[in-house]
């Protein structure tokens, strides 16, 4: 007789209750749609700025129930389970092992890859070894931003900069690649001396499970591992990211109609990203119209000389963090006069290295808060991180500080 899995009961939704990221996501909306309906933002414009950002909102909305429904068929366990075994039970075996696996899958698929597919299982490997959960976390979000500068796939900011620059993938990757180790090392000394040293830890090692727990849903564990298969291998195929995310969601929402209703929620769907999205491109486009094209192009300089190139990167890194890096690198791009390639990729630079400091800096780093807060239903409890702000922004202001200066010195004197 073939086993039927155990179906948890649904538990009565709670009444959510509205955070403060919440609470923003809505003002900045808010804020877009006021500049639109009061003509501060053309209608064409808007359109436009929408029509532009329409596959990023497809992805974000697709690819978070494909992670959440997959979170469920405990796939993420097994893999963290594996990556615990690998290390042993040693802390610095682990964090190297955590960096090269981030970064690698950063440099050769891409930034929101290594979100949507590692976050979850750093969460589940803290909780089954009682690691350092947020030094995990930590791992992956930082290395999501700083590990994307080598190849054009890494970023969707390095195929525009590589587009205007006329840099195919080995004439990129022989720009980037110093400004890539030099950022790479910053980034690894401020995880370690931030995180992961003895003090930020109860234990000189870590537990080591013996055994996984038993898979609740074979079914379902399976079509998740060939689904997660399927998504790594389209998008090294270079198959849209939007595109894949819709297919691999749809597959498994497709096998949760069929067996596993209870996964099923409206919930799934993560609005809080899907509105500061929307909201900041609005907002930025009609700023940019109003005295903000001015104010970029008195920040950023022409791109002149080595301090050009510095002065480009540094106000690509801290308009980054006041709007996102997308709207930022398309702004600081559009006042680098043509024919000044380094300064282009400076601006690159602080727009992928940068964002580190406020939550909505990256899409990548508002994916990952969407994640970690595990607000969506079925997340087990020991799986959920509260992220101290005040220690967010505080470590990555250092960071972004002092990975963009590294980057940048590499880029100009290497």
């Amino acid at each position: 007789m073939t086993e039927t899995p155990t179906r948890p009961e649904r538990a009565r939704p709670r009444r959510a209750r509205l955070d403060w990221l919440d609470l923003v996501s809505l003002g900045v909306l808010a804020a877009g749609l006021l500049c639109w309906a009061t003509g501060a933002l053309p209608t064409g414009d808007a359109l436009a700025s929408l029509e532009r950002i329409a596959p990023l909102v497809l992805f974000l909305g697709t690819v978070m129930v494909m992670v959440a429904i997959v979170q469920a068929s405990q796939l993420f366990d097994v893999a963290a389970l594996g990556l615990a075994r690998l290390a042993r039970g040693s802390h610095a075996a682990l964090f190297a092992c955590c960096f090269v696996l981030a970064a690698l899958t950063t440099t050769f698929l891409n930034l929101d890859t290594t979100i949507v597919l590692l976050t979850p299982v750093m969460l589940a490997l803290a909780a089954a070894t009682r690691a350092p959960a947020l030094a995990l976390a930590m791992t992956t979000v930082w290395l999501a931003n700083t590990a994307s500068l080598l190849l054009p796939v890494s970023n969707l900011t390095n195929l525009l900069a590589a587009d205007r620059i006329g840099l195919d993938p080995l004439g990129f990757a022989a720009r980037m690649w110093a400004p890539q180790l030099a950022v790479l090392a910053v980034t690894a000394l401020c995880l370690w001396l931030g995180f992961w040293r003895r003090r930020h830890r109860e234990r000189d090692r870590y537990t080591v499970p013996a055994e996984p727990a038993p898979i609740a849903d074979r079914r379902l564990f399976w079509t998740a591992a060939a689904v997660c298969a399927g998504f790594v291998l389209a998008v090294v195929a270079e198959v849209p990211i939007q595109v894949v995310s819709t297919a691999a969601a749809a597959v498994l929402v497709a096998h949760c109609v069929r067996r596993r209703r209870d996964l099923l929620s409206w919930h799934l769907i993560p609005w809080r990203l899907l509105v500061l999205t929307a909201g900041l491109f609005l907002v930025v486009p009609a700023l940019m119209r109003h005295g903000g094209g001015d104010l970029v192009s008195a920040l950023a300089g022409t791109g002149a000389g080595d301090a050009g190139v510095f002065r480009a990167g540094l106000a690509g890194a801290g308009l980054s963090n006041l709007v996102n890096n997308l709207p930022a690198y398309a702004a600081v791009e559009s006042v680098i006069p043509s024919g000044n390639p380094d300064a282009l990729l400076g601006v690159l630079i602080g727009a992928n290295v940068g964002p580190l400091v406020l939550p909505w800096a990256s899409m990548a780093t508002l994916l990952w808060f969407d994640l970690v807060t595990g607000r969506r239903p079925g997340v087990p409890a020991d799986q959920r991180l509260r992220v101290p702000l005040g220690r967010f922004v505080a470590s990555g202001a250092v960071l972004a500080a002092a990975a963009v200066t590294a980057g940048l010195a590499a880029l100009v004197w290497l």
